[in-house]
Protein backbone atom coordinates (compact mmCIF):
# COMPACT_ATOMS: atom_id res chain seq x y z
CA UNK A 1 0.00 0.00 0.00
CA UNK A 2 0.98 3.24 -0.74
CA UNK A 3 2.11 5.02 2.50
CA UNK A 4 -0.10 8.10 4.06
CA UNK A 5 1.03 11.46 4.81
CA UNK A 6 -1.09 11.72 8.00
CA UNK A 7 -0.59 15.28 8.43
CA UNK A 8 -2.25 15.83 5.09
CA UNK A 9 -5.39 13.67 5.54
CA UNK A 10 -5.61 15.13 8.32
CA UNK A 11 -5.62 19.07 6.56
CA UNK A 12 -7.73 17.56 4.08
CA UNK A 13 -10.87 16.40 6.46
CA UNK A 14 -10.06 19.70 8.20
CA UNK A 15 -10.75 22.21 5.26
CA UNK A 16 -13.60 20.15 3.47
CA UNK A 17 -15.76 19.16 7.02
CA UNK A 18 -17.95 22.13 6.12
CA UNK A 19 -18.70 20.48 2.18
CA UNK A 20 -18.65 17.07 3.48
CA UNK A 21 -22.20 15.83 3.89
CA UNK A 22 -23.00 17.60 1.00
CA UNK A 23 -20.80 15.18 -1.30
CA UNK A 24 -20.49 12.10 0.75
CA UNK A 25 -23.60 10.16 -0.54
CA UNK A 26 -21.86 6.83 -0.73
CA UNK A 27 -20.64 7.23 3.04
CA UNK A 28 -24.14 8.14 3.91
CA UNK A 29 -25.44 4.92 2.58
CA UNK A 30 -22.75 2.77 4.34
CA UNK A 31 -23.32 4.72 7.61
CA UNK A 32 -27.02 3.70 7.35
CA UNK A 33 -25.77 -0.11 6.45
CA UNK A 34 -23.73 -0.50 9.44
CA UNK A 35 -26.28 0.84 11.68
CA UNK A 36 -28.47 -1.36 10.91
CA UNK A 37 -25.70 -4.21 11.60
CA UNK A 38 -25.17 -2.65 14.35
CA UNK A 39 -29.07 -2.82 15.85
CA UNK A 40 -29.29 -6.26 15.02
CA UNK A 41 -26.80 -7.35 17.73
CA UNK A 42 -28.04 -8.27 21.13
CA UNK A 43 -26.25 -5.43 22.96
CA UNK A 44 -27.40 -2.38 25.46
CA UNK A 45 -23.83 -0.41 25.40
CA UNK A 46 -23.42 2.15 28.58
CA UNK A 47 -20.77 3.76 26.52
CA UNK A 48 -20.07 3.92 22.56
CA UNK A 49 -17.46 5.34 20.68
CA UNK A 50 -17.37 6.26 17.23
CA UNK A 51 -13.79 6.29 15.42
CA UNK A 52 -13.74 8.58 13.09
CA UNK A 53 -16.55 10.38 13.48
CA UNK A 54 -16.35 12.58 10.50
CA UNK A 55 -19.78 14.94 10.63
CA UNK A 56 -21.58 12.83 13.04
CA UNK A 57 -23.88 11.25 11.16
CA UNK A 58 -23.76 7.85 12.45
CA UNK A 59 -23.63 9.10 16.06
CA UNK A 60 -26.60 10.98 16.27
CA UNK A 61 -28.23 7.09 14.76
CA UNK A 62 -26.17 5.76 17.89
CA UNK A 63 -27.65 8.21 20.02
CA UNK A 64 -31.41 7.34 19.00
CA UNK A 65 -30.83 3.55 19.23
CA UNK A 66 -29.42 3.74 22.64
CA UNK A 67 -30.58 6.87 24.32
CA UNK A 68 -29.15 6.41 27.53
CA UNK A 69 -25.64 6.00 26.62
CA UNK A 70 -22.44 8.17 26.92
CA UNK A 71 -21.58 8.54 23.48
CA UNK A 72 -18.00 9.86 21.90
CA UNK A 73 -16.69 11.13 19.13
CA UNK A 74 -13.40 10.92 18.22
CA UNK A 75 -11.62 12.37 14.77
CA UNK A 76 -8.49 13.13 13.63
CA UNK A 77 -9.85 16.11 11.97
CA UNK A 78 -10.43 19.25 14.53
CA UNK A 79 -12.81 20.38 11.51
CA UNK A 80 -14.85 17.30 11.74
CA UNK A 81 -15.21 17.59 15.55
CA UNK A 82 -16.59 21.00 15.30
CA UNK A 83 -19.06 20.66 12.23
CA UNK A 84 -20.36 16.96 14.21
CA UNK A 85 -21.22 19.17 17.13
CA UNK A 86 -23.18 22.16 14.97
CA UNK A 87 -25.00 19.25 13.01
CA UNK A 88 -26.03 17.47 16.73
CA UNK A 89 -27.98 20.99 17.53
CA UNK A 90 -28.43 22.15 21.14
CA UNK A 91 -29.57 18.44 22.11
CA UNK A 92 -25.90 16.96 21.19
CA UNK A 93 -25.31 14.33 24.38
CA UNK A 94 -21.94 13.32 22.79
CA UNK A 95 -18.83 14.72 23.34
CA UNK A 96 -16.05 15.11 20.81
CA UNK A 97 -11.88 14.18 21.13
CA UNK A 98 -9.71 15.28 18.27
CA UNK A 99 -7.69 12.17 18.36
CA UNK A 100 -5.44 9.36 16.15
CA UNK A 101 -6.96 6.39 15.44
CA UNK A 102 -3.87 4.50 16.35
CA UNK A 103 -3.48 6.20 19.63
CA UNK A 104 -6.98 6.50 21.50
CA UNK A 105 -6.90 8.22 24.39
CA UNK A 106 -8.80 6.22 26.90
CA UNK A 107 -8.30 3.71 29.52
CA UNK A 108 -8.74 -0.23 28.67
CA UNK A 109 -12.03 -1.39 28.86
CA UNK A 110 -13.50 2.17 28.42
CA UNK A 111 -16.48 1.16 26.05
CA UNK A 112 -18.98 -1.15 25.89
CA UNK A 113 -19.49 -0.76 21.73
CA UNK A 114 -17.06 0.76 19.12
CA UNK A 115 -17.87 2.07 15.68
CA UNK A 116 -16.10 3.45 12.86
CA UNK A 117 -16.84 3.93 9.10
CA UNK A 118 -15.31 5.24 6.02
CA UNK A 119 -12.39 5.61 8.12
CA UNK A 120 -9.65 3.27 8.23
CA UNK A 121 -8.92 2.42 4.77
CA UNK A 122 -6.65 5.63 4.89
CA UNK A 123 -4.15 4.03 6.95
CA UNK A 124 -1.08 2.52 6.08
CA UNK A 125 -2.12 -0.35 8.30
CA UNK A 126 -4.94 -1.44 10.32
CA UNK A 127 -3.03 -3.61 13.18
CA UNK A 128 -2.26 -0.67 15.31
CA UNK A 129 -6.04 0.47 14.98
CA UNK A 130 -7.83 -2.94 16.01
CA UNK A 131 -5.43 -3.30 18.58
CA UNK A 132 -6.29 0.05 20.05
CA UNK A 133 -9.77 -0.92 19.75
CA UNK A 134 -9.66 -4.20 21.14
CA UNK A 135 -7.49 -2.38 24.17
CA UNK A 136 -10.43 0.48 24.44
CA UNK A 137 -13.12 -2.63 24.19
CA UNK A 138 -14.55 -3.90 27.70
CA UNK A 139 -15.16 -7.64 27.93
CA UNK A 140 -17.83 -8.84 25.99
CA UNK A 141 -18.02 -5.23 23.72
CA UNK A 142 -18.80 -5.33 20.17
CA UNK A 143 -16.26 -3.64 17.58
CA UNK A 144 -18.18 -3.16 14.30
CA UNK A 145 -16.84 -0.85 11.02
CA UNK A 146 -17.00 -0.23 7.50
CA UNK A 147 -14.25 0.83 5.18
CA UNK A 148 -13.18 0.82 2.11
CA UNK A 149 -12.01 -2.11 -0.03
CA UNK A 150 -10.03 -3.03 -2.37
CA UNK A 151 -12.05 -2.29 -5.91
CA UNK A 152 -12.95 0.55 -4.36
CA UNK A 153 -12.44 3.86 -7.23
CA UNK A 154 -11.12 0.87 -9.58
CA UNK A 155 -12.58 2.52 -12.93
CA UNK A 156 -9.98 5.81 -12.02
CA UNK A 157 -7.26 3.41 -10.74
CA UNK A 158 -7.44 1.45 -13.90
CA UNK A 159 -7.71 4.52 -16.44
CA UNK A 160 -4.72 6.05 -14.75
CA UNK A 161 -2.52 2.86 -15.27
CA UNK A 162 -3.35 2.86 -19.06
CA UNK A 163 -3.09 6.21 -19.41
CA UNK A 164 0.65 5.55 -17.94
CA UNK A 165 1.77 3.09 -19.60
CA UNK A 166 0.83 4.40 -23.15
CA UNK A 167 2.89 7.04 -21.91
CA UNK A 168 5.98 4.67 -20.64
CA UNK A 169 5.70 6.12 -17.12
CA UNK A 170 4.23 2.93 -15.47
CA UNK A 171 6.57 3.08 -12.58
CA UNK A 172 4.78 6.30 -11.34
CA UNK A 173 1.51 4.65 -10.23
CA UNK A 174 0.92 6.35 -6.43
CA UNK A 175 -2.69 5.75 -5.83
CA UNK A 176 -4.05 4.84 -3.27
CA UNK A 177 -3.81 1.20 -2.65
CA UNK A 178 -6.60 -0.15 -0.34
CA UNK A 179 -7.73 -3.30 2.05
CA UNK A 180 -9.05 -6.61 1.01
CA UNK A 181 -11.31 -7.74 2.79
CA UNK A 182 -9.10 -10.88 3.39
CA UNK A 183 -6.76 -8.57 4.99
CA UNK A 184 -9.74 -6.92 7.36
CA UNK A 185 -10.35 -10.40 8.56
CA UNK A 186 -6.97 -11.26 9.25
CA UNK A 187 -6.12 -8.39 11.25
CA UNK A 188 -9.27 -8.63 12.92
CA UNK A 189 -8.18 -12.38 14.21
CA UNK A 190 -4.39 -11.01 15.01
CA UNK A 191 -6.42 -8.65 17.22
CA UNK A 192 -7.76 -11.04 19.07
CA UNK A 193 -11.68 -10.52 18.27
CA UNK A 194 -13.71 -13.71 18.60
CA UNK A 195 -16.90 -14.32 16.85
CA UNK A 196 -15.25 -12.69 13.64
CA UNK A 197 -17.26 -11.71 10.36
CA UNK A 198 -16.56 -10.15 7.23
CA UNK A 199 -18.78 -8.88 4.53
CA UNK A 200 -18.10 -6.96 1.34
CA UNK A 201 -21.11 -5.07 -1.29
CA UNK A 202 -20.08 -2.74 -4.19
CA UNK A 203 -21.95 0.58 -3.74
CA UNK A 204 -21.65 2.55 -6.92
CA UNK A 205 -22.84 6.68 -7.87
CA UNK A 206 -22.37 8.70 -11.32
CA UNK A 207 -20.61 11.32 -11.83
CA UNK A 208 -21.01 13.94 -15.10
CA UNK A 209 -17.42 13.18 -15.96
CA UNK A 210 -14.38 12.58 -14.55
CA UNK A 211 -13.24 16.35 -13.47
CA UNK A 212 -16.54 16.36 -11.54
CA UNK A 213 -15.76 13.18 -9.97
CA UNK A 214 -12.17 14.50 -8.98
CA UNK A 215 -13.85 17.79 -7.20
CA UNK A 216 -16.37 15.19 -5.45
CA UNK A 217 -13.82 13.50 -4.12
CA UNK A 218 -11.62 16.73 -3.27
CA UNK A 219 -14.57 18.21 -1.34
CA UNK A 220 -14.98 15.30 0.77
CA UNK A 221 -11.20 15.26 1.68
CA UNK A 222 -10.46 12.39 -0.49
CA UNK A 223 -8.47 13.43 -2.58
CA UNK A 224 -5.25 11.64 -1.87
CA UNK A 225 -7.13 8.62 -3.37
CA UNK A 226 -7.33 9.93 -6.58
CA UNK A 227 -4.11 10.32 -8.83
CA UNK A 228 -1.71 13.17 -7.87
CA UNK A 229 -1.82 15.85 -10.98
CA UNK A 230 1.17 15.53 -12.32
CA UNK A 231 3.52 18.49 -13.28
CA UNK A 232 4.51 19.73 -16.52
CA UNK A 233 3.67 19.03 -20.17
CA UNK A 234 4.28 15.44 -20.13
CA UNK A 235 1.86 14.70 -16.43
CA UNK A 236 -0.39 17.03 -18.14
CA UNK A 237 -0.75 14.67 -21.01
CA UNK A 238 -1.09 11.89 -18.93
CA UNK A 239 -4.19 12.96 -16.82
CA UNK A 240 -5.78 14.08 -20.14
CA UNK A 241 -5.28 10.66 -21.59
CA UNK A 242 -6.40 9.26 -18.10
CA UNK A 243 -9.63 10.98 -18.29
CA UNK A 244 -10.17 9.69 -22.21
CA UNK A 245 -10.01 6.31 -21.26
CA UNK A 246 -12.05 6.44 -18.04
CA UNK A 247 -14.88 7.95 -20.36
CA UNK A 248 -13.76 5.42 -23.33
CA UNK A 249 -13.87 2.49 -21.45
CA UNK A 250 -16.78 2.80 -18.52
CA UNK A 251 -18.83 6.34 -19.16
CA UNK A 252 -22.36 5.18 -20.94
CA UNK A 253 -25.57 7.63 -20.69
CA UNK A 254 -25.57 7.98 -17.09
CA UNK A 255 -22.40 9.48 -16.90
CA UNK A 256 -19.06 7.65 -15.34
CA UNK A 257 -19.22 5.42 -12.47
CA UNK A 258 -17.18 5.50 -9.95
CA UNK A 259 -17.63 1.86 -7.97
CA UNK A 260 -16.31 1.67 -4.09
CA UNK A 261 -16.48 -1.78 -2.30
CA UNK A 262 -17.48 -1.47 1.23
CA UNK A 263 -15.71 -4.21 3.51
CA UNK A 264 -18.43 -4.28 6.89
CA UNK A 265 -16.73 -5.98 9.46
CA UNK A 266 -17.61 -6.52 13.58
CA UNK A 267 -15.78 -8.50 16.31
CA UNK A 268 -16.06 -9.22 19.94
CA UNK A 269 -13.94 -8.82 22.80
CA UNK A 270 -13.62 -12.94 24.71
CA UNK A 271 -15.92 -11.85 28.20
Amino acid sequence: MVGIERQKVKASFHRQAGDYDRHAQVQKRVVARLLEQVRSQPLEPQRVLDVGAGTGMLLAGLQAVYPRAVTIGADLAFGMCRTALANLGESCRAQFVTADAEVLPFAAGAFDLITSTSTFQWLSCLDQAFDEAWRVLAPGGLFCFALFGERTLFELKDSHRQALSHAARDGEDRTHRFFTAADVAAVLERAGFIHCRTTAELEVEYHDDVPALLRSLKRIGAGNAAPSPPSGLAGRRVMMEMMDVYRRKYGHAAGIPATYEVVYGAGRKRG
